[in-house]
Parts: structure tokens; sequence; C-alpha cells
């Protein structure tokens, strides 16, 4: 029998609870043994629920308990989470994490103790909620080097970018049905402004590099400026428009940035709608691979971790080799990555200047535009691109095309 403790009963906690009791059997059959949730840390106590003699606010409880083999934490948060995570890791006990937050900032000081401890630390569901992205990584594209990694990480984002494109609605009315309906939180701050996107290809870089890829050094821009008329622009140009997290290996190193861009309909992330999401991979002998799925949500986000418990349970006293080492990640300046641009400019702006200012470009003009006409730029360096839009002072806004 293995026996699990869940921390925290919230919507990913009790989901993986809820995977385990119903596919329970078949989770027995692959692992060859039974597993059983003996705790769940939760401070409130839940009269009525099937599970309400497990729920316990002590986390001591759990972690001095012999006889828990494995610890799922999906309380959210940095704090207490990486405390609990760090503790029982220490008290040798393996762990599977669903928290974002806790393997961007402390990957590797978690990868060391289960190394130590001949144990395991598991996070599949951090990045992709219920796609498969970093057991793939770790084993199936281990004789690739990875060169490229794109993707669109964040359904709440997706989804608020989707209806926008569909309905040509404003952003803050969106964003007001996406909360609503549960797709974003009371403060969206995290998945609007690309904090969420932004450790997930932090954890993915740092992955496929074997070092650390600091989140907090990574450009990042999220939604919120986008607007209807942005909308607007993109479907004359017969583009899509998604936050993107990426990152490219150059040399030694690696460029990263979360940013919208304007996407042309061949590109493969250009039809990914609503709340799924998906990741892109390019590999020097793979060529390309796309994973595609729910990015979020209770039961795909538990499904993930109830494998990473199913490869635990496996793997009790058998340390998985995970090369993610405390060494930083060399991250090339911004300012060398190459794009093209679409620029919103003031309509009393000198065309022809504007035109001669920017590398190929060319005039988008929209009937319903008033007070401006946009332009289309060729691929062009990000500091010389910003330099010119500083100097001309009649850009309205600018964003990237891919």
């Amino acid at each position: 029998m293995v026996k699990v403790a869940v921390l925290g009963y919230g919507t990913i906690g009790s989901g993986v609870v809820e995977v385990i009791d119903v596919n329970g059997k078949v989770l027995a059959q692959r692992i060859g043994e039974e597993i059983e949730v003996v705790h769940i840390l939760d401070r409130v106590k839940r009269p009525g629920d099937k599970h309400e003699d497990l729920i316990t606010d002590d986390i001591d409880k759990i972690l001095s308990d012999p006889e828990v083999d494995i610890v799922v934490e999906c309380l959210g948060g940095v704090e207490p989470a990486h405390t609990f995570v760090k503790n029982a890791l220490l008290a040798g006990k393996s762990v599977t994490t669903s928290n974002k937050a806790v393997v961007a900032k402390y990957g590797p000081e978690l990868i060391a103790i289960a190394r130590e401890k001949n144990i395991n630390f598991m996070f599949e569901a951090s990045v992709g909620g219920g796609i498969p992205i970093i057991r793939p990584l770790n084993v199936c594209l281990t004789g690739d080097v990875i060169e490229e990694i794109t993707g669109i990480l964040n359904g709440t984002t997706n989804y608020i970018l989707t209806k926008m494109m569909t309905e040509g609605a404003e952003y803050a009315e969106v964003l007001k049905e996406a909360q609503s309906l549960g797709y974003a939180e009371a403060d969206p701050t995290a998945d609007v402004e690309g904090h969420d996107a932004c450790r997930k290809i932090a954890i993915l870089t740092s992955l496929v590099d074997g070092a650390m890829l600091d989140f907090e050094e990574i450009s990042t821009e999220g939604i919120s400026k986008i607007d209807a008329v942005d909308v607007k622009y993109a479907k004359a140009l017969g583009k899509n428009i998604k936050l993107l997290a990426m990152s490219k290996k150059a040399g030694d190193g690696y460029y990263a940035l979360v940013a919208p861009f304007f996407l042309g309909s061949d590109h493969p992330l250009a039809g990914v709608n609503g709340v799924f999401n998906a990741i892109f991979v390019h590999g020097n002998m793979l060529g390309d691979a796309m994973f595609y799925g729910s990015g979020a949500g209770k039961l795909p986000t538990a499904s993930a971790v109830v494998a990473d418990v199913v490869e635990l349970a496996k793997n009790l006293h058998n340390h998985i080799p995970v090369c993610w080492e405390d060494k930083p990640v060399k991250l090339l300046p911004k300012d060398d990555m190459v794009f093209a641009r679409f620029l919103r400019v003031k309509a009393s702006a000198d065309k022809q200047k504007i035109l001669d200012m920017f590398a190929d470009a060319r005039i988008v003009e929209l009937a319903d535009a008033a007070g401006e006409f946009g332009v289309v730029t060729g691929p062009m360096m990000e500091k010389a691109l910003e330099e010119k839009i500083a100097q001309s002072q009649d850009v309205i806004k600018a964003i990237r095309i891919v």
C-alpha cells in the first residue's frame, strides 16, 4: 500500500483525491499496489465530506507520520508551500506539486534535497496543467538539443484574447466575464500581466538547459493594454493575437520573452483558442513538435499530479535524475532580439517620414480607426526599433509580429 498525504483541499487538491478515488483500481494495476490517501491538510473541517476524517490542520502530523510515502502539495503561493515541501523531502517523503511559484523559485534546491535523500521531487502540473511537457522534456527528448520553446501558457489570457478576437469586445468587458465564469481570479494580475506565463517559460528553459533561469530577469508584458482597435487591425492583416512565452537558444545562452504577438494563420499556435494551452518545441534532431490540451482546471491538472504520484510510487527509493542545477542560465539581452512590429501611429504623423524610419514598412488603413493609421515594419532589432519609437513621438502602440 502506497500512502499519500495531500496538502490543500481546494480546487486542485480535491481533484487529486477525486482522481485517486475514481481511478484507484487502474492506478493500482499500473503501480503494482494500491494507493491510499491517509491525510489531507486543510484549515476547514468540512463536515459531511466523505474524507472528513482524513482532514487535519497540523502539518507536523503529516511530516512525522512514518507511513506517508508521498506528499502532494496543492496549496499554491510560495509560503508556506515551499517550507512544507522542503520539510517533507527532508523527512524522506517524495513530493509532487502543481505550484509553479515554488518550482520557478526553488526548483534546484528541492531537486538537490531529493537527490541526497534518494527520493524524488516532481512537478509535471506546474507548467501545462493537464498537458504532459515536463516528463517528455526529461525523458522523451533527452536525445535532442531543444533550440526553441514557444507557448500559450496561460488559459485566462488566451480565453480573454479569443473572446476579444471573435466578438470584438473590449478587454475590461471580457475580463469581467472571465472572472464571473471562474476563468480569472478576483485579482487577475499574475495572469493578465504575464507573470504566470513567465514563471512557466523559466521552468521549461531551466530544464532544457540544466541551469536556473531567474523568472524575474525575463522581459514580461501582459495583455491589459490590448484593445478592440488592436483586434480590428489584426483581423485586417489576417492575424490572431496571442500572449506568447518564448525562449530561444543562441550559442551558449538564451533569449527569453513574454509578450502579446500578432500571429499569422500559418503559425502552429494561432488556432489555439479559449482556455486551451499549447507548447511548441523545436529540437535540433526532432524538428518541430507541439503539445496541446487543457492548461488548467480541476481534473486536467489533478490528472497530471496523479501521473506524478504513479511515477513516484514506482520509484519510492530510486531517485530519477533531473538535470537542473543552481547555477545561472546565460540570459541574452532582449535588445538583440529581432521581430517585425505592428505600429499604431497618430494620423497627424508624416506617413512618408514614418515609412522611412522603419525598415520595409507599409501602411495599413482602417476605415473605423479615427485619428490614426497602422504600420507593419520589417524585422528589426528591439533596441533599434524602440529608439526610433522614442524619437518619433507619433507611435501610439507597438505589438510584435511572428
